[in-house]
């Protein structure tokens, strides 16, 4: 059994017509014939019922060409891997990054990095820290920019920035005036928190710990900006990073003195896992950069 084989399996498979299939295949009908006979003879079963008008896959060969899409799928990856390896400056990058590096952080980066390497492509998504890493663990994506908290077994980490976290308050807020404040001043008021799977969630629970309180909850949200919209609605007070762009005519952002809220970005790969030179490329572009700024 060999590529070939599978590759005039698979487009018999989808033709339904060895006269087609052939010509699809530019072979003789013969030899695409002599294929599928000698294929059928290894595995010991038929593949395919023989009709009037061509042939339909039985039970036999639609198990058999699922395993051969994923085997093909493989070699075709394998290729395209063995391309990037001889061919540093092509390639393709898959990235995952958290809300708030997306409106500008991210963009910059890649768009700096692409004026020295034009023909490298991103495939770009955008989760929680949580899922992010999940998917580098499963290498879904190769590189991510999120917020873990604690060292993770097989996935390394490089420091990209702390982002600040702002107390957010409705206008009529009673300290919605100041400039800045310690965080237990809030502590007896409703929190709109962040949900469970989500970085942020930990880090706002063990911030106000510090503070010296238990948040009580009035709404949990996914992403920042619906938090910070629940507040505008004064539905509570919240932690959230800087965001561009919010409706600042409904809520205040308070710079906290204590305890210091800051998140921790890394950029995070798999520790041992293939990188491509792009990636490689990539990954020092983005070290360098942040070298420089500090």
């Amino acid at each position: 059994m060999d590529c070939n084989q599978l590759k005039y399996f698979q487009t018999l498979s989808s033709i339904c017509n060895f006269t087609k299939a052939a010509d699809e295949l530019t072979l003789s009908q013969s030899a695409l014939s002599r294929s599928i006979s000698r294929l059928e003879d290894e595995l010991g079963v038929p593949l395919f019922e023989r009709k009037s008008h061509g042939v339909v896959l039985n039970r036999y060969g639609e198990v058999f060409l699922k395993h051969a899409n994923q085997a093909l799928w493989e070699i075709d990856k394998a290729k395209q891997e063995i391309n990037n390896m001889v061919d540093p400056f092509h390639g393709n990058i898959s990235l995952g990054f958290i809300q708030t590096l997306g409106s500008s952080f991210i963009p910059n980066l890649i768009s700096e990095f692409q004026k020295q390497k034009p023909g490298i492509g991103f495939q770009l998504t955008q989760d929680t820290t949580k899922k992010i890493l999940s998917q580098i663990e499963s290498a879904e994506i190769d590189v991510g920019f999120c917020a873990p908290q604690e060292p993770i077994k097989n996935l390394s980490s490089f420091p990209i920035m702390n982002e600040e976290l702002f107390l957010i308050v409705h206008k009529n807020h009673w300290l919605a005036d100041k400039e800045e404040v310690n965080l237990c001043e809030v502590a007896t008021d409703p929190f709109v928190l962040y949900r469970p799977e989500t970085a942020l969630h930990d880090v706002v629970q063990t911030l106000c710990l510090d503070a010296g309180f238990h948040p009580t909850m009035s709404f949990e949200a996914f992403e920042e900006r619906t938090v910070a919209g629940l507040v505008g609605a004064n539905l509570g007070v919240a932690l959230v990073p800087f965001l561009p762009g919010l409706d600042m005519q409904k809520i205040s952002l308070i710079h906290v003195r204590s305890p210091h809220c800051l998140v921790k970005i890394q950029m995070v790969w798999r520790t041992g896992g293939y990188m491509s030179p792009a990636l490689a490329n990539f990954k020092s572009h983005v070290e360098n950069t942040i070298h420089l700024t500090k």
